[in-house]
């Protein structure tokens, strides 16, 4: 027998215990809430920034030189805000240029009364983005093969020109690939996969194959774009890291690609490591001004005397930053010099400055600010430990101060090398969607095609255009062309299209 009572007497106090268990979750709930509260009541309270102070164990003279040091340029009052004129509002309409795609429809009857008679009354006219997903076709070319009847040769006409003998595609077709590849930045699988889905198998090898294809036909097109630079007067370098499968070795190699540029010129070039005597060797036949970072392995470029250095202000203004955390308030002292200095640049590339313009621009403003924050870098310098991260951002300016500052007296150097390192965005992309490249020629393919592709972009050409203009020209028809390598770079393109 079930002994009903006791039964009771136990869920009773069962529902005692966790009645007393909710009270207590409760209270709990309370003293979270409570330290939230204070938590972001802290947070919300700037810390007090303590004033700058030399300290003790500093000479005299230095300290004296401390506080006597140039002030920051103070950021200009803020121009009372003048209402801008409303913008109008409402959708943007729909690109004129686009082909359109028309459609018209009439009622064949009255909606109401079921009667055909009508007359026209109005018209709505709808315009909406659509989009043709791109076609795949096929190119056929038929020859016929004559017999002449006087002397019976067999004559046959060419074909249309195509990117080497016996190719499988289209100049045009080979020239999406490369555009898909290295100006979308679209993996090669996705690529594939894209086909598939449209009734076009192709086997991975195939693209692979296409790709060293076209990279060979723009090889002389990427060697004439170096020798263009290496005669030049001013050039900006940088690089990254690349994966590279070498074979018998266990894992992937680690290897390097640099990119060499000016405003109008790209080159990408792979080596196995990052080391000082590539530099030395493939920019032995430069003579003009370098902009890069700070590096050692550039030391001995410059050690030639010919290749003058010339710095990245955009590195010294990131050092500044970081050592707001130890030292806020002469962090952000000294960042504001150079915060003044890349106002006045903005000024000059706002108003379009070049060539004299732009140096008497700079001399006149950025120089004066320029020397305060020379002055600023000798009087804190001493009041520094010699770990702390401000330490490392006065050493900067104060061991490359020619390099970083040779700008202002030259308008052909810019006031940083960010436009270069914007330019590994891509790389960055790229390298993310294919992981490593599948050998050391494949790496050096690869940067041939980057580099074509920058140029392009460098300049304001249309990449895919382009490629397929200088594939009808490099491949199975060069001969009737008849143009010298200088002649099919995308600056000949441009300038041939105007």
């Amino acid at each position: 027998m079930v002994d009903v009572a006791a039964l009771q007497r136990e869920n009773a106090e069962l529902r005692g215990q966790v009645s007393e268990l909710v009270q207590q979750l409760a209270k709990l709930n309370e003293r979270v809430a409570e330290l939230l509260a204070i938590a972001q009541r802290k947070q919300r309270k700037p810390p007090a920034e303590k004033p700058p102070v030399a300290p003790p164990s500093v000479d005299g003279d230095a300290k004296r030189a401390f506080e006597e040091r140039p002030k920051a340029p103070e950021k200009p009052a803020e121009k009372e805000k003048v209402k801008s004129p409303a913008k109008p509002t409402g959708r943007k309409s729909v690109p004129s240029h686009l082909e359109a795609e028309e459609h018209a429809f009439r009622p064949d009857a009255c909606g109401h009364c079921g009667s055909a008679a009508l007359d026209a009354a109005d018209e709505i006219i709808e315009e909406k983005l659509h989009v043709v997903k791109e076609h795949q076709r096929r190119r056929v070319v038929r020859r016929t093969t004559c017999r002449c009847r006087s002397c019976g040769g067999r004559t046959t006409p060419r074909s249309l020109p195509a990117p080497y003998e016996r190719s499988k595609v289209t100049g045009e077709w080979l020239a999406w690939l490369v555009h898909q590849k290295f100006g979308l930045l679209t993996p090669l699988d996705r690529i594939r996969r894209d086909l598939a889905e449209r009734g076009v198998p192709m086997a991975m090898s195939t693209l692979v194959s296409l790709i060293e294809r076209a990279s060979d036909l723009l090889a002389p097109v990427d060697g004439h774009h170096w020798r263009q630079l290496l005669a030049g007067s001013w050039m900006a370098t940088d690089g990254t890291g690349l994966k590279v499968l070498v074979p018998k070795l266990p894992v992937a190699h680690n290897g390097y690609i640099e990119l060499y540029r000016n405003n109008e010129l790209a080159v990408f070039q792979y080596e196995a490591d990052k080391s000082s005597d590539s530099v030395v060797s493939k920019l032995a036949p430069f003579v003009g001004k370098l902009t890069a970072d700070a590096e050692h392995r550039f030391n001995a470029v410059y050690e030639s005397g010919r290749v003058t250095e010339t710095g990245c202000n955009a590195h010294g203004r990131r050092k500044f930053r970081d050592a707001q955390d130890t030292q806020p308030a002469l962090a952000a002292e000294g960042g504001a010099f150079i915060g003044a200095i890349y106002g006045e640049e903005e000024k000059a590339q706002a108003l379009g400055l070049v060539g004299d313009a732009l140096r008497e621009h700079r001399q006149r403003h950025i120089r004066p600010i320029a020397n305060d924050f020379e002055v600023w870098l000798a009087a804190v310098e001493p009041t520094l430990l010699p770990a702390e991260p401000l330490m490392a951002a006065v050493r900067y300016y104060k061991n490359h101060r020619e390099a970083l500052f040779r700008f202002i007296d030259d308008p052909e150097v810019p006031i940083d090398n960010s436009p270069t390192e914007r330019e590994f965005q891509n790389v960055a992309k790229l390298r993310l969607n294919m992981l490593f490249a599948g050998s050391t020629e494949g790496a050096h393919r690869a940067c041939v095609l980057l580099g074509i592709v920058a140029t392009c972009r460098a300049i304001g050409v249309p990449a895919q255009t382009y490629l397929a203009w200088a594939f009808e020209r490099l491949g199975t028809h060069r001969d009737v062309f008849g143009l010298d390598v200088p002649d099919i770079t995308p600056a000949a393109f441009k300038r041939s299209a105007h």
